[in-house]
């Protein structure tokens, strides 16, 4: 296996993988968005996070990755919602501003701080890159499980790669009142 250069993780994340992650990150608010304010404390069973828990994991794992990738090192407790911020609205209002702002920085890194190696938690080394891809699957992973919580508590599931059947049937209705 070859090494990544510097122009070409450059070039991967800015002629790629930015786009990506732009458009992923409009679905996850999407999805966080959707959760119902309330029965926070649904879960499908005994051995899963709750919606809450989830919502928060989501909404700050999602960030902690980009900023473990701006700073080089995966710093545990380095991103944290706020105590105060409580409500999937609150919470979502909070995942956008983070993700805008940590988007912007990986935005300006460089090609070197791109393919440094990085260290996440005692498992592996890869480029810092190779992150933004890993941070990605995990929000797939983790807002697909939440996604399949909405129903049950009562809220309705947004289109995430192409329509859902809620949002099919907000678009009838929609159109039968035009």
């Amino acid at each position: 296996m070859s090494e990544t250069t510097a122009e070409q993780g450059h070039l991967f994340v800015h002629n790629v993988f930015l786009d990506i992650l732009r458009h992923e990150s409009r679905t996850t608010g999407s999805i966080l968005a959707a959760v119902p304010n309330v029965s926070f404390d649904y879960r499908p069973d005994p051995c899963e996070k709750t919606a809450y828990e989830l919502l928060r994991h989501i909404a700050s794992a999602d960030n902690f990755f980009l900023k473990s990738v701006v700073d080089g090192v995966f710093l545990p407790g380095s991103v944290k919602i706020p105590e105060d911020v409580r409500t999937p609205e609150e919470i979502t209002e909070w995942y956008g501003e983070e993700y805008a702002k940590n988007f912007d920085a990986v935005s300006r890194l460089s090609g070197e701080q791109l393919i440094k190696l990085v260290d996440f938690r005692g498992l592996f080394q890869r480029p810092a890159y190779t992150f933004l891809q890993v941070g990605l699957l995990h929000a797939v992973h983790h807002r697909g499980q939440l996604s399949t919580y909405l129903r049950p508590m009562g809220g309705k599931v947004p289109a995430i790669y192409g329509e859902s059947y809620d949002s099919a049937e907000a678009k009838k209705a929609a159109q039968a009142l035009a």
